[in-house]
């Protein structure tokens, strides 16, 4: 299935199906040259393949797991393109999760000023949120995305048969973003996940194109995250702070999102919502330092002076972006915060 995402600088297309790995030179133009990327968690064949098909390639494999998200990395990136003579004519193909997509991405966008950039998600959860929407990044000084940039890919690659080698924590990991995308826009979807019983094929991939179809409307609606798009945020606000508390280590990206849901929806949502994540094996209670989350809820992007936007679901499939003083949200999260803190001394970080 080709799913067309048209946008300001353009239209690129994601082509979606099982087995769309194997046939990727069908898909996009790899004359030239290609640098791969890709990480030591994805397993080689992955990158090989997509190597093997290319008229001249480098495969650069950088450590896998988010602490590696760094300008280190990203200067490994460009001392590869560098070093073997990429032009603007050339391009970058990412193979791997949302960390090797959006550092991929980032060196793309930057190096000589842009050159194309091609992207083949292996996780959920690049699949359904981080490889469609063109945003970019690497983090700095502790905090997640902080520097990046918006550049669409020339198109996007997902093949759920490559989620066949995901242990069952990274496809928790990866649904955690479907679950958020149903809870504001889709309520068909959102009861796909309270009637299911196991993790098929068929409802993976049902999961994953709905998403999938959620992301492309929404960022063509707003692609540089002036409006709409701010729905893609809800439990973000939350999520990335413990993420940046936590050294972006114990969990996983999908499972902060999961804890960062629960304090921004109504007591309604919240009773079907806390079922779905449970169902999943992903955590809903938030064992952190009260200030040191919001600490880093101080440095989240969508705070504007004194005041910051969140996404709140009043009722599932419907979203409200509420502007509220930081000073709100701080004294919601200390009373959330509070009463999940039942903690000891050496407890008073994220575990």
């Amino acid at each position: 299935m080709i799913i067309p995402v048209k946008v300001e600088t353009g239209t690129y297309n994601v082509i979606f199906g099982r087995g769309t790995l194997a046939s990727i030179h069908e898909y996009i133009d790899l004359s030239g040259k290609s640098l791969v990327v890709t990480d030591s968690g994805v397993p080689k064949e992955y990158s090989e393949w997509v190597a093997e098909r290319c008229s001249e390639a480098v495969i650069v494999t950088v450590e896998q797991g988010e602490p590696n998200k760094n300008m280190d990395t990203y200067k490994t990136i460009l001392a590869a393109l560098v070093k073997n003579d990429f032009t603007r004519t050339d391009r970058v193909i990412a193979v791997g999760g949302g960390v090797v997509g959006d550092m991929a991405g980032f060196a793309a966008a930057t190096y000589m000023r842009g050159i194309k950039f091609y992207n083949i998600p292996t996780t959920v959860l690049s699949q359904v949120d981080s490889s469609v929407g063109g945003k970019t990044a690497v983090d700095f000084m502790g905090f997640k995305n902080i520097v990046g940039s918006f550049y669409p890919p020339e198109a996007v690659i997902i093949d759920p048969d490559t989620l066949r080698t995901l242990p069952a924590r990274q496809i928790s990991n990866g649904l955690a973003e479907t679950v958020k995308m149903a809870a504001t826009c889709d309520a068909e979807l959102f009861s796909l996940f309270e009637s299911c019983d196991a993790l098929t094929e068929d409802f993976l991939d049902k999961a994953i194109l709905g998403s999938v179809m959620i992301k492309k409307n929404v960022v063509e609606a707003d692609e540089k995250e002036t409006g709409l798009r701010r729905v893609l945020n809800f439990g973000h606000t939350i999520a990335h702070a413990i993420e940046s508390v936590n050294g972006m280590g114990n969990y996983f990206h999908g499972e902060c999102v999961s804890m960062g849901m629960l304090p921004m929806c109504s007591e309604s949502v919240a009773a079907r919502l806390k079922p779905v994540l449970k169902k999943l094996g992903l955590p809903t209670e938030i064992r952190c330092d009260p200030e040191k989350i919001l600490e880093a809820c101080r440095h989240d992007k969508k705070l504007s002076g004194k005041d910051i936007t969140v996404v709140f679901v009043p009722d599932i499939g419907r979203y409200e972006l509420r502007k509220m003083p930081f000073s709100e949200l701080e004294s919601m999260l200390r009373n959330i915060l509070g009463r999940n803190a039942r903690m000891t001394k050496r407890e008073s970080d994220c575990r």
